[in-house]
């Protein structure tokens, strides 16, 4: 008797634990329209650049670091210096070699993606903005001697992917040399 008591107990536990197992119902869900986190397209969109900055004025140069290896100096534009909300800072950036020569180009960084773009250079009289040399976002190249956009990006642009505040923060923190790496107590 007790050994029939003991398997009637063990069926019911058993029909009870196969009741509580859940197994998926069917559904009309169409699971060929998953696709994975890397392969969504992004719904991200530039902001216009209708208008271009007025010409730097020597004035309103901030100089910034880029390398001890070359001998080229480095100035951003503060006027031209603005955040958009597409996450894109845009500057005027000012390159000059030992000689005097002036490289002088409107450019953009992106932060989420750690690209740069150009959008214009300064034209060959020197009076006025070329934006035929415009260029598509590129990947900011770190190894470059002269890479002043991962510089900008990593010392004052950007982030976490996004920019650092408004231009105003940006800004004080260029003409303070509060780099993101002096800032880390």
């Amino acid at each position: 008797m007790k050994a029939l008591a003991l398997v009637v107990a063990c069926v019911a536990t058993g029909a009870l634990l196969a009741g509580c197992s859940s197994t998926p119902k069917p559904t009309n869900k169409d699971d060929s329209a998953f696709t994975y986190l890397f392969d969504r397209t992004s719904n991200w969109k530039e902001n216009n650049v209708d208008t271009l900055p007025s010409l730097p004025l020597a004035s309103n140069l901030i100089p910034f670091d880029v390398s001890g290896n070359t001998p080229l100096t480095f100035a951003v534009d503060a006027k031209s210096l603005s955040v958009g909300n597409d996450g894109v800072v845009r500057y005027t950036v000012v390159v000059t070699s030992p000689s005097g020569a002036h490289n002088v180009n409107y450019e953009g960084i992106r932060c989420d993606t750690y690209e740069w773009r150009q959008y214009a250079a300064l034209n060959a009289d020197h009076d006025g903005w070329d934006s035929t040399v415009a260029t598509p976002f590129a990947r900011i190249e770190d190894s470059a001697l002269n890479g002043y956009q991962a510089s900008l990006y990593q010392d004052y642009f950007c982030a976490n992917k996004a920019p650092t505040g408004a231009a105003k923060l940006i800004l004080e923190n260029m003409r303070y040399k509060k780099t993101a790496a002096s800032q880390i107590r």
